[in-house]
């Protein structure tokens, strides 16, 4: 079996290429991308060791995929996974939107044209921001939780955000170009009969992630209290109470692995959240309380600015990926910070590697 994955050499895409060839060694990888993200250089070595064929090549131009080979399977990995961009000055919105939908769009028409199955990786920011920011919370050992004692929006349970949550913008641009994505492959993949799988994925963390506070908040954490960087609890109070799951590449490479070949479900089934639940959910205090064990402690600043896009508490529910592929997560959240704790400590340059120019 071939494989393709676009935006193979950030953080996801690298990260699944090998733990897919460590699972399958029969797999055949083929990779593309434009290597615009600061760090990822760095990953060509590695992957052409594992014997990846790499081409360099934008998604937003269609002739750079016409010298790509025939695969069977696309994992499109590629974007800008900022909730800021578009809107941050840093990238203006069509070049977000050019990245974000535009180069998914080209990778359908790829994949209509070979009958490629299509998996493509989306977000938690599909969800619908409003009933989010409004969530009823309350404080428990430093983080917050959904109150529920109190009716909660429909979608919102025990285990968190299932895939019945609302939808409705606003998103933000980014989560918008997240979810025409995902509309636009599910009518592709109906229209001209190729196989589509969409996974909504929680925050992904590990060792190698890029270390910026819009993309990689663990790692980012991580990296800057170690190295006694000015670190911030912006909004809800200035407490750091915000909460986020996280979940390690490798154990979304096990769900994508049952994608490549398993039985296609009903349209309905082929969009699932992936994330390490309840189980990995940490807020920014829990993290620096962690981070005050692992290394020593350092004062946080705190900030009474409220931000756009801001919410207080995002956990996905993946009951139903578990339910239709058997999946579940198997690294805990402990050992994914360790992980990322001493990729830290063995680079002390990385900060400045994979920040932005």
């Amino acid at each position: 079996m071939k494989l393709l994955i676009t935006g193979i050499c950030g953080f996801v895409g690298n990260a699944l290429a090998h733990a897919l060839k460590e699972q399958h060694s029969h797999l055949e990888l083929v990779g593309l991308d434009n290597f615009i993200r600061p760090g990822s250089e760095g990953n060509r070595r590695a992957l052409k060791k594992l014997g990846v064929q790499l081409f360099h090549g934008d998604l937003r131009m269609a002739s750079d995929l016409e010298s790509l080979p025939r695969v069977d399977v696309v994992i499109d990995a590629a974007a800008n996974p900022s909730v800021l961009a578009g809107v941050d000055g840093k990238t203006s919105s069509r070049q977000l939107i050019e990245h974000n939908l535009g180069g998914t769009i080209n990778m359908l028409e790829y994949c209509k044209q070979h009958q490629a199955r299509f998996i493509l990786l989306s977000t938690s920011r599909v969800y619908s921001i409003p009933p989010m920011a409004a969530l009823p919370v309350h404080v428990v050992d430093g983080a917050f939780q959904p109150a529920q004692e109190t009716d909660l929006p429909t979608g919102i349970t025990k285990h968190g955000v299932s895939e019945t949550f609302s939808a409705e913008p606003p998103l933000s641009l980014y989560g918008s170009t997240k979810r025409a994505s995902e509309l636009l492959a599910l009518e592709y993949g109906a229209t001209f009969d190729f196989p589509v799988f969409i996974n909504r994925c929680g925050v992904l963390a590990g060792a190698g992630q890029f270390g910026r506070a819009d993309q990689g908040i663990f790692s980012y954490w991580i990296n800057s209290y170690l190295r006694k960087r000015p670190l911030k609890y912006i909004g809800f109070d200035g407490q750091g109470h915000q909460v986020r799951d996280c979940l390690h590449p490798r154990d979304l490479a096990s769900l994508v692995a049952m994608q490549l070949q398993g039985t296609v479900p009903l349209i309905e089934n082929r969009t699932v959240n992936c994330s390490g639940g309840t189980a990995s959910a940490y807020s920014l205090r829990q993290l620096s309380q962690w981070c005050a064990r692992r290394f020593a402690p350092h004062e946080i600043a705190e900030s009474q600015e409220k931000r756009a896009f801001d919410i207080p508490w995002m956990v996905l529910d993946s009951t139903k990926a578990k339910q239709i592929w058997g999946w579940q997560p198997k690294l805990s959240p402990e050992e994914i910070l360790e992980e990322i704790a001493l990729h830290a400590e063995a680079h002390p340059e990385w900060l400045e590697l994979s920040a932005p120019f």
